[in-house]
């Protein structure tokens, strides 16, 4: 017994000149962007030709119902663009400048961005933020007791001490109080680096209190 011979996929119908016409005007005013001959062609699936596409763009333009310009090596088409619609020399000039100025605070945020991510990696590979706190108190309740000390030496009311105590007792004191305000620096570089992370105000206030920055 023959076997059956297997069914052909039916032929798709081809598009009439007026149909691929109408396809090609209607995609180029749907998308309202340049495109190649060859490009439009492959967005309809080929129902237009490559070289059907290019003879229907080239009247198309004489008709000056689309527009031909060059990009590169190749040209694209577009619809004519309404030159009420768009922006004036005004308008340009403007958007110009303020690109300008983006570029700039772009700049100068990428730098700020750097400093920061170099001083959280050196943060990082030193001291850990528990570490960080304790160092903080630590350096906090010396500096408290030095500052007593040295109120006491300079109000009379305690034994003379002599000149090289004082001024060692002074040296230990702008020595700890500028380790001090360096520490907390770091800290306050830390907290805007990682507040900056918190997804709102609320998440930060939550973060600043589980760390206890504020104790």
């Amino acid at each position: 017994m023959a076997k059956e011979k297997s069914e052909k996929a039916p032929k798709e119908k081809k598009v009439s000149a007026d149909e691929a016409n109408d396809m090609v005007l209607n995609y180029l005013k749907k998308q309202n962007r340049p495109y190649s001959s060859a490009d439009i062609s492959a967005n309809l699936h080929n129902k237009v030709t490559k070289t059907a596409a290019v003879k229907i763009l080239k009247v198309l333009v004489e008709k000056k119902e689309i527009v031909e310009r060059q990009a590169g090596k190749q040209s694209v088409f577009h619809m004519p663009q309404n030159a009420e619609e768009g922006p004036t020399p005004e308008d340009l000039a403007e958007m110009e400048t303020r690109t300008e100025e983006l570029r700039e605070e772009t700049a100068t945020l990428n730098e700020t961005l750097k400093s920061l991510r170099a001083t959280y990696s050196k943060l990082n590979s030193t001291l850990s933020t528990a570490d960080l706190r304790e160092s903080v108190t630590i350096l906090e309740s010396e500096r408290v007791q030095i500052i007593e000390r040295l109120t006491l030496l300079r109000s009379g009311t305690i034994q003379p001490v002599s000149k090289e105590e004082k001024d060692k007792v002074d040296k230990d004191f702008k020595i700890w109080d500028k380790t001090a305000s360096a520490r907390k620096k770091i800290a306050a570089e830390m907290w805007s680096m990682i507040s900056a992370n918190c997804a709102d105000a609320t998440a930060a206030a939550v973060m600043r209190e589980g760390l206890g920055l504020d104790d």
